[in-house]
């Protein structure tokens, strides 16, 4: 992980420039934006593992030479083994997709429906308070 940020802001620089040649050249608008998104996408990922690395201090297992399978073991993190929300939030994704194509009636519909499916998601354990005054 020392490494891992440096390599995507490196790419962010080296995407920011590509971009800017690419424009001066006359390029065309399609190519221009798919390079400055992809600088973006670069960029944000850097910035992610730049922050992870400074929170959890540079040492991680893999960086370790000495490092044993077990020094990597813990919780990585909670998978809800039984969700069904992410079967509504693909759907009404791919429904907002389609409406695009198809007609602005059906982008309203599955984004109204891609929000309600997205807090469904966020908030599926999270219990309502039962205080007693």
């Amino acid at each position: 992980m020392k490494a891992a940020w440096k390599l995507f802001i490196g790419l962010a620089i080296f995407y920011a420039l590509v971009t800017i040649a690419y424009w001066k050249l006359g390029g065309e608008a399609v190519g221009i934006t798919a390079i400055a998104l992809s600088a973006g996408l670069a960029a944000m990922i850097g910035y992610y593992l730049w922050f992870i690395d400074k929170r959890t201090g540079s040492t991680l297992p893999e960086d370790n030479k000495l490092a044993e399978i077990a020094d990597g073991a813990g919780e990585l993190g909670f998978y809800s083994p039984h969700s069904w929300w992410p079967l509504p939030v693909a759907a009404s994704m791919c429904a907002a997709g389609l409406g695009l194509l198809i007609g602005w009636w059906l982008t309203l519909i599955a984004v109204g429906v891609l929000v309600i499916s997205i807090f469904g998601f966020i908030l599926e354990y999270e219990k309502p308070s039962t205080s007693v005054h």
